[in-house]
């Protein structure tokens, strides 16, 4: 797990240092790694790269001030990093399809990135032999596995309001419609769905596990027992969307069609459908 600890300190020193300009060769030579090196290391465990990471969590914070201080736009950005005003603008608009104005005024903070933790183990990892997944119903002694892998994949679900999402968890829990992959104690797979609708209302993956067919496992447990003679769908970012580090992507992997374009609580979005020679129909 060396590797691990590598990035873990890399999270670490962004942490630290979210209020100043950093650059790659200055993150690079705090872990004693080469900048490429890093990068790539980076980008394989966690699945976005270190600019993106730095940028997201940076917009994040900046969002906070704005929403809960009366501090002036142009100090909040450059706090974030930024050298003026318009930069900040720019990049913030893009992220969070508001201006940072817009934004305070709106009064509703929502994270586009929180700091990622790897701090468990993870024995599934380490092993070698190819893995029987164990997709289960949750129950409300996950709770807590379960939000820590929300927070982890909180990027790809814009507007997430966490007390509220724990009463819709609690609500799908009773009604069998919480599913669960964990490796150990630690959630590594999680999807809320409706056998009502067929449609499948939040999934997650954790970020070192993305290669390890942990989406195809729960979408399996669903099309094959839970959810027959139904389409099934799922929302996510629209075509070109600057926020989405590759939810879009997955979901197109994972054999979904685009359908309809969308607005979710003022976020836009896209439907997709899996084809119903997909959802064994």
């Amino acid at each position: 797990m060396h590797q691990l600890e590598k990035i873990q300190a890399v999270i670490e020193y962004i942490e630290e240092h979210l209020t100043q300009k950093l650059d790659m060769n200055e993150i690079a030579g705090a872990v004693f790694y080469s900048r490429y090196y890093l990068q790539r290391i980076f980008s394989q465990t966690v699945g976005m790269t270190i600019h993106d990471y730095l940028q997201r969590r940076q917009l994040t914070e900046a969002a906070k001030l704005l929403v809960f201080s009366d501090m002036p736009i142009l100090d909040i950005a450059m706090l974030a990093g930024y050298e003026s005003q318009q930069a900040f603008t720019t990049v913030f608009s893009a992220m969070y399809k508001q201006t940072p104005y817009q934004f305070r005024i709106s009064e509703e903070f929502y994270p586009l990135q929180l700091k990622f933790q790897f701090e468990r183990s993870y024995p599934m990892l380490k092993s070698k032999q190819k893995q029987q997944w164990r997709v289960e119903f949750a129950c409300e002694a996950d709770i807590p596995c379960w939000m820590e892998l929300v927070r982890l994949v909180i990027d790809g679900f814009p507007h997430l309001d966490e007390e509220q999402y724990i009463e819709t968890l609690r609500d799908k829990i009773h009604s069998s419609q919480a599913l669960i992959l964990k490796d150990g104690e630690t959630a590594i797979g999680i999807m809320l769905f409706s056998y009502r609708t067929g449609s499948i209302e939040f999934m997650g993956t954790h970020p070192l596990y993305r290669q390890m067919g942990v989406p195809e496992a729960l979408l399996n447990r669903v099309m094959g027992e839970l959810i027959k003679g139904k389409e099934i769908s799922i929302t996510t970012f629209r075509e070109g969307d600057k926020a989405d580090i590759g939810h879009r992507r997955e979901i197109i992997g994972l054999g979904f069609a685009e359908a309809e374009l969308l607005v979710e609580y003022g976020y836009p979005t896209q439907r997709f459908v899996l084809p119903k020679e997909e959802s064994n129909e």
